[in-house]
Order: C-alpha cells, then sequence, then structure tokens
C-alpha cells in the first residue's frame, strides 16, 4: 500500500463524505487542492466551467 494517495470529491459527493472515506481508506488528510476544470469553446477557446477539490492523504501509522 502507498503511504500517500489522492481523493478527489465526486460529484454528489459532500466534503465531509470524502473525508470519511478517507479514514475508512486508513488515510488524514494532509493538503487540500483546488483543480479548474476547463470546457473548449471554439477554437483555441477555453472557459473554466468548475472546480475539483482533491485531497492528498497520507496513510495513518497504526
Amino acid at each position: 500500500m502507498s503511504k500517500k494517495m489522492l481523493f478527489e470529491v465526486k460529484d454528489g459527493e459532500s466534503i465531509g463524505d470524502c473525508l470519511d472515506r478517507m479514514k475508512d481508506q486508513g488515510y488524514m488528510p494532509v493538503r487540500r487542492m483546488e483543480k479548474p476544470v476547463f470546457e473548449e469553446q471554439g477554437k483555441e477557446m477555453y472557459v473554466p466551467v468548475k472546480q475539483t477539490i482533491v485531497f492528498e492523504g497520507k496513510k495513518i501509522e497504526e
């Protein structure tokens, strides 16, 4: 098992649900990142449509 893993907040999932999923898999959050999602509109024109939240989780040592 890896010591670090990325967890993305899925569509329709709350941040709390994502954090609970991390805990169930034995990880604790150490960093939160927000990544923009772009949509192509026209030739070489990209427009941001939403933000994706990603947590970096560190394996909990037992």
